[in-house]
């Protein structure tokens, strides 16, 4: 027999991390920070395995020196995937407003290693009113430990108004 008393309050439909924001509740300048993570040689191997990218300067240590790097990068796209909105409580927020992320720019300016933490962000730049719909314009960043910025771009999702 289950002595379990039972809350007859509960309802997963209201159960929610964050409080629900509209389109409206946004605003330019509402920054979503991911928690900083250390990449290890466990991530970059597992992306490799993932990306299907062989190229030597990610994994070979002696030609990546012979090339001028310090130690093998990490691969571009792991560190663009660090600007992921679900890395974030952004997606949290807009969780039943959300229709499409549509667009995503970005530019690798500095070389990331095994051992770099990386601390990222999306902040909201534009909000472009479309009727029924809204469009979110969002910077992405990503820093290193050194505090040198080692991404930039730009993210868009489309939210129902």
């Amino acid at each position: 027999m289950n002595t379990t008393p039972v809350n007859t309050n509960f309802s997963p439909d209201d159960y929610s991390i964050v409080p629900a924001k509209t389109f409206a509740d946004l605003r330019i300048g509402d920054v979503f920070r991911a928690p900083s993570r250390t990449l290890t040689d466990a991530h970059a191997s597992a992306f490799q395995a993932v990306s299907c990218d062989n190229h030597p300067v990610h994994y070979d240590v002696e030609w990546a020196r012979k090339h001028g790097h310090s130690a093998p990068v990490v691969h571009g796209l792991q560190v663009l995937a660090f600007t992921a909105p679900g890395a974030t409580l952004f997606p949290h927020y807009i969780g039943e407003i959300f229709i499409s992320f549509t667009e995503l720019s970005c530019h690798f300016l500095k070389e990331v290693h095994s051992g770099d933490t990386l601390y990222s962000s999306l902040e909201i730049t534009d909000l472009i009113d479309q009727g029924d719909t809204g469009l979110v314009v969002t910077a992405v960043t990503v820093h290193n430990q050194r505090s040198e910025l080692v991404l930039s771009g730009q993210h868009k999702y489309l939210l129902k108004q």
